[in-house]
C-alpha cells in the first residue's frame, strides 16, 4: 500500500513533554516550587504541572529508574484527524503503540501515540481537558515551548519529522543543529548530531523579557543562578538562560521566539560562532558542564527492552 500524500496530521502546537527521573520527589519540587509550574494532579510517581496557558499540563513526571525522555506531545484539532493519523501511520507501516482512542492519563483527551525511528516515543491528541487560563503577572512560564533532541542522524531525523508529521525546517545551524516548526513560532523541536540519541534540553516561555529577567531573579533568591545565559541565541531570536533540574537534565526559560510568516520565511545556515550562539554577547561560552548535561546519557527510549536500556545504562 502505497503511503498517502503529504504528513499524518497537522500539528497545531507541542502540548506537553514527559520526563523520566530517579528523583522524582527533588524534581517535582524544584519544578513546582523554584521552576514556577503548578501541580494539576498527582499518583504515586507520577505529577502533572502547568503553566499559566489553558493547557491541561505542559510537564508530566514520573518515577524511573533512570533519567530520559517518556514522551513528546502534540496537539491536533479534532479526534477525526487522530483517527486520519492512524490511517496514515499504518500506510506507512508504523503501527501506533497506543490507540486511536480516548487517553487513560490525566487530563484524558482522544489520541494515539508511536515511535520515531530512534525510540522516542510520540503522542498526538484532540479533546484534552483544558484549564483556565492563570494572569501572567508572575514571573512564571505559560507552557513549554520547545524540547532540543540530540540524535545520531540529523539528515534522517529531520526527514521522518517533515516527511511524517509535517514540521519545517526554519533555519540549520550549521549541519549541527535544525530548527523545525509546527506553527509560527520559530521551533517547537530542534534536533542537534550527538554521538548518541538523548534529551537535551525543554524549554519554558515566558511572557515577556521583563518576566524573563524577574523568573532569574526569583531564581537567584534560592540559589540557582544560570549554568549558561542570559542571551539571545541567533537563530530564533529567543532569549535564554539555562538551568539543570535535581535529575540533571537541562531546563531553559526563554522568550520573544521569532514568529514565522509561510511563505516569506527564507531557511538560513547560521554559523557556529559566538557572536551568532548568543546576539548580546553577555553569556559567554557554554561551560563543560552544561554541555555534559545536555549530551545527557544514551536513551533508547521509554519501550526499548529492559535489556537495552540497561545496556546503555
Amino acid at each position: 500500500m502505497q503511503p498517502p500524500p503529504g504528513p499524518i496530521a497537522r500539528l497545531r502546537s507541542l502540548r506537553y513533554v514527559e520526563l523520566h527521573t530517579p528523583a522524582f520527589t527533588e524534581a517535582a519540587d524544584f519544578y513546582e516550587e523554584v521552576w514556577g509550574l503548578t501541580t494539576v494532579e498527582s499518583d504515586t510517581g507520577a505529577r502533572w504541572l502547568r503553566g499559566t496557558s489553558d493547557e491541561h499540563h505542559v510537564l508530566h513526571l514520573t518515577e524511573r529508574d533512570r533519567v530520559g525522555l517518556g514522551r513528546i506531545a502534540f496537539a491536533v484539532a479534532t479526534p477525526a484527524e487522530v483517527d486520519e493519523a492512524a490511517r496514515r501511520l499504518t500506510a506507512r507501516a508504523i503501527t501506533p503503540v497506543t490507540g486511536p482512542g480516548p487517553l487513560d492519563q490525566a487530563g484524558g483527551g482522544y489520541g494515539l501515540r508511536f515511535t520515531d525511528p530512534e525510540g522516542r516515543l510520540i503522542e498526538i491528541s484532540a479533546q484534552v481537558e483544558a484549564v483556565t487560563p492563570r494572569g501572567r503577572d508572575g514571573a512564571v512560564p505559560v507552557g513549554v515551548t520547545h524540547a532540543v533532541l540530540n540524535t545520531t542522524d540529523i539528515d534522517a531525523a529531520v526527514a521522518f519529522y517533515g516527511d511524517v508529521l509535517g514540521l519545517r525546517v526554519s533555519d540549520w545551524s550549521e549541519h549541527q543543529m535544525a530548527f523545525l516548526r509546527c506553527n509560527s513560532d520559530h521551533h517547537c523541536i530542534a534536533f542537534n548530531q550527538a554521538e548518541w540519541t538523548s534529551l537535551n534540553h525543554v524549554a519554558y516561555e515566558m511572557a515577556s523579557v521583563d518576566h524573563f529577567m524577574r523568573g532569574l531573579g526569583r531564581l537567584r533568591h534560592h540559589g540557582i543562578t544560570p549554568q549558561w545565559g542570559p542571551g539571545r541565541h541567533g537563530p530564533g531570536n529567543n532569549t535564554f538562560s539555562y538551568f539543570t533540574d535535581p535529575s540533571g537534565l537541562v531546563c531553559e526559560y526563554t522568550s520573544e521566539v521569532a514568529q514565522i510568516v509561510e511563505d516569506a520565511w527564507i531557511a538560513r545556515v547560521w554559523r557556529r560562532v559566538p557572536e551568532l550562539s548568543d546576539l548580546w554577547g553577555t553569556a559567554g561560552a557554554p561551560s563543560k558542564e552544561i554541555r555534559c548535561h545536555m549530551a545527557g546519557v544514551p536513551d533508547p527510549g521509554p519501550l526499548a527492552p529492559a535489556d537495552a536500556q540497561e545496556a546503555t545504562a
